[in-house]
């Protein structure tokens, strides 16, 4: 299997006249010298569907020959900056570890050449004192040839990429660029400039979002498809690094899952529900899949927490040791697991179904009317739906039954703040102070969860151990510890209870403000 390489590229491209000489840098703040120049020719080969998947989600996989780092290289948006994959394979077919990390967007289409590029390449490196490279400035001479239909075009470019230095370096080298005649570029890669974008939408497809007569307020439908878009995107952009399992990356996927979810489920008055709900179903599937990897992490660091809390005399045999073992097998395979979902027909017609819904959101009339008004109704449903359930966890004593009610307190917390989340474009702080609250309450009782998970887990292993022939003392203690700290969670229920209840705190959304 070829060798698998990441890193995050952070780099900034510009555009510059044929004409135009490069700068001097040597003297740039914080550059002690200048490395000799070197002069490369690059022959990279695009890849992507025939219908442009990889261009409309800013990913960009290629093939390329010359310089130091010849060999396929796929880039991923990640915030500002671009994560590069690079693996060393002979060219012709997309090798199957970058094939996995793009099926989000592929799906079963074909990878197909689109665009050939050919670049004469001029790079100097900034030194600092000790020779350490900081900052590689190339000059492009770019040749470019669209492959559908032959189109060629050229262009020259300067590109300024971050090695060693920090951003305040990179500014300054910008301010140098700028000045000698360069501007920044307006595509983020050189292939962009080469093939058309496909994510432009046709205005007449947004039908939904345009105020009625005169009115100059954005629609309901406009604001949830905006949520809809952001989470769908965001869901999308984890899959290739809860693939790797890189660090927060399958909890950040789970929660776009489950923001997914809730919106359709809190605007579920304006969608066609014979479409949104079948999807509300897949969704809670796929947040299934995820959590089964989240919760080993969660368990595995909130289970060391606590033994490393112990007084040493306390901790009896190799317990932080057996917990990793088994924590670790059980991500393992929990993670074995969700790679073969998002690899199966399912999640793949997930993916085509939230497409769709970005596409061509099933609203109704109602969502045309005014995002104010319509939205907060939608925020008062659930509220009334929260506060419906904190009610009957009033009703029970301290005790398991209270605990089950408050785990579902829980849940429709979050469904709450996920809801106000959504519509702080519309609302802002207020919208944003109630989403807080909801978070507070949500972790409040999440340690009350975490604890009834957290003493299943001690159970088993105290179980295994024991039946090893080994000292179950600090699993038993644990499991006490725990159910005292759960129990004093109930306790506090009722002083949470009038925070939350407070009625400033919903005026946004009830008409009283």
């Amino acid at each position: 299997m070829p060798t698998v390489l990441t890193s995050v590229e952070i780099e900034r491209k510009y555009d510059v006249d044929m004409e135009v000489a490069r700068p001097e840098l040597a003297d740039v703040p914080g550059v002690t010298a200048v490395s000799p120049l070197e002069r490369y020719r690059l022959e990279a080969t695009y890849y992507d569907t025939a219908d442009l998947r990889l261009r409309a989600a800013r990913v960009t996989l290629r093939h390329r020959t010359g310089g130091r780092d010849g060999g396929w290289h796929l880039k991923l948006p990640s915030g500002s900056d671009r994560e590069e994959v690079t693996v060393q394979a002979p060219a012709g077919t997309v090798p199957e570890a970058l094939q996995a990390l793009v099926r989000v967007w592929v799906r079963h289409a074909e990878l197909l050449p689109v665009a050939g590029l050919t670049t004469e390449r001029a790079v100097q490196r900034l030194l600092d004192d000790g020779g350490k490279p900081l900052v590689e400035v190339a000059d492009d001479d770019v040749t470019a040839v669209r492959l559908a239909d032959g189109q060629e075009l050229r262009w020259r470019e300067w590109e300024a990429e971050l090695l060693t230095g920090d951003r305040a370096l990179l500014d300054s080298v910008q301010e140098r660029l700028l000045a000698a005649g360069a501007s920044r570029s307006r595509s983020g890669s050189k292939v962009g400039r080469v093939l058309p974008d496909p994510s432009a939408a046709d205005p007449e497809s947004l039908w939904w979002a345009k105020p009625r007569g005169h009115r100059s307020q954005p629609t309901a439908a406009a604001v949830v498809h905006a949520h809809l878009s952001e989470q769908v995107g965001e869901l999308q952009s984890r899959d290739p690094q809860a693939r790797r399992d890189l660090p927060d990356a399958v909890h950040k996927m789970r929660v776009a899952t489950r923001r997914l979810r809730s919106a359709l489920a809190t605007f579920r008055p304006l969608l066609d529900r014979e479409r949104t709900d079948p999807l509300r179903d897949e969704l809670r599937w796929l947040a299934g899949v995820l959590g089964q990897v989240r919760d080993a992490e969660v368990m595995h660091a909130r289970l060391l927490r606590l033994v490393a809390a112990e007084p040493p005399e306390l901790v009896l045999g190799k317990v932080a040791e057996h917990i990793s073992t088994a924590m670790r097998r059980q991500h393992g395979e929990a993670h074995a697991r969700l790679l073969r979902e998002l690899d199966s027909d399912r999640y793949l017609r997930l993916l085509d179904a939230l497409d769709g819904l970005v596409a061509t959101p099933p609203f109704r009339n109602r969502a045309q009317g005014p995002a104010p008004r319509v939205l907060a109704r939608a925020m008062h449903r659930t509220w009334r739906r929260l506060d419906r359930v904190m009610a009957e966890a009033d009703r029970c004593p301290p005790g398991p039954t209270q605990q089950e009610r408050l785990h579902e307190v829980r849940k429709d917390a979050k469904r709450a703040r996920y809801a106000a989340e959504a519509l702080v474009p519309v609302f802002e702080d207020p919208a944003r102070r109630f989403a807080k609250v909801m978070e507070e309450l949500q972790e409040s009782l999440g340690d009350l969860q975490d604890s009834v998970t957290t003493r299943e887990a001690l159970r088993a292993l105290g179980a295994r151990g024991h039946l090893a022939g080994e000292n179950g003392f600090t699993y038993g203690r644990l499991h006490a510890l725990e159910q005292a700290r759960a129990e004093s969670t109930s306790e506090q229920w009722s002083l949470q209870r009038a925070g939350v209840s407070a009625r400033k705190l919903r005026r946004w959304f009830e008409g009283k403000g």
